[in-house]
């Protein structure tokens, strides 16, 4: 990609309003369906960057000119491999144990750790 030329920019609109987004490149808007989110990042001497992925939005109004790129979302897969292998199992069963919801049903300590380990995963 050529950093020094304005000829990759494309003219770009995003509204977004909730869960929902209008992106248009080039005056031509995407389709919705075809996207699960985007980024805008800008650095000072540069132009703004719109990465669009493939597949949610987040909140947020952009209009300008922008270098545009299209990615597919990371597999999660490493990522969660590497959480996971840093937990502590007494301390994840510790944890699930003593959690007030804690049901009495089948899988319910299964479910527990479930939630607690998303709890953590969110830094919760």
């Amino acid at each position: 990609m050529d950093h020094d030329s304005d000829g990759n920019l494309h003219s770009v609109c995003i509204t977004a309003r909730g869960a929902k987004a209008a992106i248009e490149i080039d005056g031509q808007r995407v389709d919705p369906g075809a996207l699960s989110g985007y980024t805008v990042t800008h650095r000072e001497g540069e132009q703004p960057q719109v990465v669009l992925y493939s597949g949610d939005y987040a909140e947020s109004t952009f209009e300008g000119l922008a270098r545009v790129s299209v990615a597919d979302m990371p597999d999660p897969g490493p990522a969660a491999a590497v959480f996971l292998s840093a937990i502590d199992a007494e301390e994840l069963e510790r944890s699930a144990l003593a959690r007030p919801d804690l049901g009495t049903g089948p899988h319910s300590l299964t479910q527990a750790m479930l939630t607690q380990l998303v709890e953590w995963a969110r830094g919760l």
